[in-house]
């Protein structure tokens, strides 16, 4: 009997693996609840504040593995191959200049057919008056079809695609954000030092991946501090990572907390773990008291309140608790609309480039990430990270070039920004979307964004020819949402659809 090489057993081992795993998602279904309409319409009704793809109401959990995309990769790469062509060596070009409404580009039947499906469906009045286009071939950049690509437009929620690509081009999808206690200056005083983990929690039962413990981290340091002979400490806390001004510009808004380096649980005033919510006027000082809680369960006397205070730069940690890994966190940002990690994450960016953690810090060190990549940035405008702020300006053509750019094979720290993406009729922002018989179920993984009069959809998806196309459809002035919706939709089906 011949020998089995090794190479057929890893072969049969990951067609077996790729057999169960299509079985389990079958079995158990969509695991994120997505949003809830009452949510969408509660939201909806407060005109300026916007947020209304972002109330999933469950817990936010990194996105699901991403078979079509990768498989769109895989094929897309071989082809390229066999032309002799490097799969990448265009990927990032920025595609198209036409200004023309509904335009297609390059030869052969497939991106005419594509065209002529999607003109008329783009001139949808629930569109509104003002709307941008991009369809693009992510392994050769070319364009299959565009209308006004470099126009700049409010892009809601479609800005987070924006935020993840700087932030692990910065940073790589491995690093983690460290909330740490230090010895303070004092005698018998300790510092809790924030270090801007988007994902810290106190809750005593942390969901399942939530990232950095302030339990695990109270427990750390009581260990610690009984080791060293001490049971009774005073407590001060450091959020001076960040700069500038805390609230969003939009104001009090249910959908973001303001913006400190140390909150936990995203300064929910509930039990809710997405969505809006009420939120902390102190998330640094109510994270603080928490902790001393904490210690104080734990055997450790806390004498006085928690005050601000400075940490050494070289202060050696008592204990430290490590967020979740970057990239899951832009999965857990992308798939569930989340504006407190995508704040977050923006100052992040803003840090690594040696700018302050700021919003105007954040807004120039995504712009010049993005432009380091190859990004033609002309004409855009990063006021904030998650979106909520319609100062945000970007293109169709800017979305559907980072999205190539992260399908690039020589880029895979930025594949989170592909696998984070809401998957149609699945889960997140998506989960009620092209859901059923629609072609685009489990197929289109997209960027949702909405505020009053803006709806976008931008993502990719392998079409039926096998290839990994992204897509970008931002539109204002509509006149409702629903029908909004709808239209984008459909234009996302006919991305998937067409041959």
């Amino acid at each position: 009997m011949p020998l089995v090489k090794t190479w057929q057993l890893i072969a049969a081992s990951a067609v077996a693996g790729l057999v169960l795993s299509a079985a389990t998602v079958s079995v158990t279904g969509p695991w994120d609840s997505g949003q809830r309409k009452a949510e969408r319409d509660r939201a909806a009704s407060w005109s300026r504040m916007g947020g209304v793809d972002h109330g999933s109401g469950r817990l936010p959990e990194a996105a699901p593995s991403a078979p079509g995309v990768l498989s769109g990769l895989a094929a897309a790469l071989q082809a390229e191959k066999q032309a002799g062509n490097p799969l990448g060596e265009q990927a990032g070009r920025q595609p198209g200049t036409g200004t023309g409404e509904g335009t297609g580009s390059g030869s052969g039947s497939g991106s005419d057919a594509l065209a002529g499906a999607l003109r008329p469906l783009f001139a949808d009045p629930a569109l509104g008056s003002l709307r941008s286009a991009s369809v693009i071939d992510t392994a050769t950049g070319r364009v299959l079809y565009e209308a006004k690509p470099r126009e700049p437009m409010t892009p809601a929620s479609t800005v987070k695609i924006a935020t993840a690509t700087a932030v692990l081009a910065a940073l790589g999808p491995e690093h983690r954000f460290r909330t740490t206690v230090t010895p303070g200056a004092a005698p018998g005083q300790i510092i809790l030092v924030g270090g801007g983990d988007p994902s810290l929690t106190a809750r005593k039962k942390p969901p399942a991946g939530s990232g950095g413990s302030l339990v695990a981290l109270a427990a750390d340091t009581a260990q610690a501090l009984k080791a060293a002979g001490t049971d009774s400490v005073s407590l001060g806390y450091d959020d001076s990572l960040y700069s500038g001004p805390a609230r969003h510009p939009i104001g009090l808004n249910p959908n973001v907390a303001p913006l400190s380096a140390l909150t936990a649980d995203e300064g929910r005033l509930n039990d809710s773990l997405s969505g809006p919510a009420d939120r902390s006027e102190d998330p640094s000082g109510d994270t603080a008291r928490a902790f001393a809680d904490l210690l104080a369960d734990r055997g450790i006397k806390v004498t006085g309140a928690p005050a601000k205070a400075r940490a050494a730069a070289d202060a050696e940690p008592l204990a430290t608790t490590l967020s979740t890994p970057l990239g899951g966190l832009v999965e857990r940002m992308l798939t569930n609309s989340d504006n407190d990690i995508a704040e977050a994450l923006a100052r992040q960016s803003a840090l690594a480039s040696g700018q302050p953690g700021s919003f105007e810090g954040a807004g120039k060190a995504v712009a010049a990430t993005l432009a380091s990549l190859g990004i033609d940035t002309t004409g855009a405008r990063f006021a904030d990270g998650s979106g909520l702020d319609r100062s945000d300006k970007v293109s169709a053509g800017l979305l559907t070039a980072l999205l190539a750019k992260a399908a690039d094979p020589q880029r895979p720290e930025l594949r989170p920004v592909l696998t984070g993406l809401p998957v149609a009729g699945f889960n997140g922002t998506l989960r009620g979307r092209n859901s059923g018989g629609s072609p685009a179920a489990g197929l289109v993984r997209a960027k949702t964004g909405t505020l009053s009069g803006v709806n976008a959809l931008a993502g990719t998806v392998v079409d039926p020819s096998g290839r990994l196309l992204a897509f970008a459809f931002l539109a204002a002035n509509t006149p409702g949402p629903e029908g909004a919706e709808k239209a984008l939709d459909k234009l996302a089906a006919a991305v998937a659809g067409t041959r």
